[in-house]
């Protein structure tokens, strides 16, 4: 049985809006382009919903339905920056990960060790550590197949985990509403409507030659998920790109040699983390990143094919000399070679004169 868990972030952009300023937490926010140069929403937090706000929508009918409404401009490069710490989160948990955006992801964790192999508990400390990480929130789903994790993922939103063990699999799809499949749109869900179905238990009804004969090859899929069936893979380009490891203090780290001890602490986990790679990865550079109080970050990297502790106590000085503040977080991490990426396909060999011959 696989272990699927999807993860979703709430609100992304307009929650690292509100992380890195206070003053708009509470009120309608919303992520888009000027009302006034005909701009369009990106996002909005839940105040901003209440009002009916919704993503794709003109800032300019937006502001008429909510006057309070704050629509600030989109930053792309900070979003990925936080996009790419969630994703080294989730890869101290599993290789396989499957990006859908910048702020939603599957994971396969059928094989992971952590957490004592337990999907549900793995889930718990990524959401914890991205809270206390990275000052924003995000909601998971757990179940047995990517249908079912990411319609749990969205059960209990915002800041929610919704568990479905694969005992309760078919109570659970039974029950599930018609429109919250995936691929059924408005159109299609007011067309099964009108012949009666509403949930999976009323899909359940029809044959496999009845729905694809209604809704095309729509229908075979209709037929597997409403019985709980999903059998797609989990597609990571199974390469990694780098490996990290970070920690967030109880309590911000104030001196230099409270820096350099955690850096050690932090070290020696980096090391244990290489040891589980295979050969075909090279080091091609090593990073040390702060994050101080008001979440600013800052990251120093070097080119590099080592792994020695000097480089990384190196990288930290030039945090310190650089803004010798508190810091909430410490992380050390390296880049990544992928060898056989680089190498390409392997190629047959071509066969020797007077091959035929010989095998004949």
């Amino acid at each position: 049985m696989r272990k699927i868990i999807h993860c979703d972030c709430d609100c992304f952009y307009a929650s690292v809006e509100m992380r890195d300023d206070p003053n708009l937490r509470g009120r309608p926010l919303a992520v888009g382009g000027a009302s006034d140069k005909r701009g369009v929403i990106s996002t909005c937090n839940y105040e901003a919903r209440s009002f009916g706000v919704r993503s794709a929508m003109p800032s300019a009918q937006a502001k008429k339905l909510c006057p309070d409404l704050i629509v600030v401009p989109g930053n792309m490069k900070k979003y990925r920056e936080v996009s790419g710490q969630i994703r080294d989160i989730f890869l101290e948990y599993s290789d396989t990960i499957e990006p859908l955006s910048l702020d939603e992801a599957f994971l396969d964790v059928s094989d992971s060790a952590r957490c004592r192999g337990s999907a549900t508990l793995i889930a718990e400390e990524i959401r914890r550590r991205v809270r206390e990480g990275l000052g924003i929130t995000i909601s998971a789903g757990v179940a047995p197949n990517k249908f079912l994790a990411k319609i749990a993922s969205d059960w209990q939103k915002p800041d929610g985990l919704t568990v479905i063990l694969p005992e309760a699999v078919d109570g659970f799809v039974l029950r599930l509403p018609v429109h919250k499949i995936h691929g059924v749109g408005r159109v299609t869900a007011e067309k099964m409507h009108r012949q009666g179905i509403r949930t999976c238990a009323d899909l359940r009804n029809y044959s496999l030659i009845e729905l694809v004969q209604s809704y095309g090859k729509f229908g075979r899929r209709l037929y597997e998920l409403c019985r709980g069936i999903d059998e797609r893979p989990v597609n990571s380009d199974g390469s990694r790109k780098s490996v990290s490891v970070e920690h967030t203090f109880n309590e911000d780290l104030v001196a230099l040699p409270d820096w350099q001890e955690q850096l050690t602490e932090l070290y020696i986990r980096l090391l244990e983390r290489l040891e589980n790679l295979d050969d075909r990865y090279r080091i091609s550079g090593a990073a040390v990143k702060v994050k101080y109080g008001d979440f600013s970050l800052m990251t120093q990297e070097r080119a590099s094919q080592s792994c020695r502790i000097t480089e990384f106590k190196h990288l930290l000085q030039q945090c310190w000399d650089k803004r010798a503040e508190p810091i909430r977080l410490l992380g050390v991490g390296v880049k990544l070679r992928d060898l056989r990426a680089e190498l390409g396909p392997e190629q047959l060999p071509l066969p020797l004169p007077g091959a035929e011959r010989l095998s004949a």
